[in-house]
């Protein structure tokens, strides 16, 4: 009479599990990272309604970049701020505790390759964003690194 093997033996078990830990070794810190990216984009959807308001004061003439944009309620645990500097029209977005606490974002505009006019002239040409601040790049997203 045959005997039947029945289950895995102790080294084909062991295999298996070293292979899940090493999956989850690579597995975890990539998931983590992709978690902290999604909250900065969190704060770049915020961003998005400060840079309407300072495009639409630039192409009225206005000299405070800042005008009539009220900072949205934000998670301080991700968020903490978003506001305008109203001379210049740089956007700073401020990070939580659940990010890099205290990091930032500044989003700088400039219309035809010079800083946004402080004398009151209405901007004619495209304006465009650079990026920098604080935040570690490997969290910032791919236009911004």
């Amino acid at each position: 009479m045959k005997r039947v093997q029945a289950g895995f033996t102790l080294i084909e078990l062991m295999i298996v599990v070293a292979i899940v830990g090493i999956l989850a070794a690579v597995a975890i810190p990539a998931y983590q990272d992709y978690t902290v990216r999604a909250r900065v984009a969190e704060g770049f959807g915020l961003a998005s309604e400060a840079k309407k308001m300072v495009v639409e004061n630039a192409g009225v003439g206005s000299t405070d970049y800042g005008k009539g944009y009220n900072s949205p309620a934000t998670d301080a645990q991700k968020v903490k701020s978003v506001g305008i500097t109203a001379g210049t029209g740089v956007i700073t977005v401020t990070f939580g505790t659940k990010i890099a606490d205290g990091s930032t974002i500044t989003l700088t505009p400039s219309a035809g390759g010079a800083a946004l006019p402080t004398t009151g002239a209405p901007v004619t040409s495209q304006i465009t964003w650079a990026c920098a601040g604080t935040l570690a790049s490997k969290f910032r997203p791919a236009d911004c690194r």
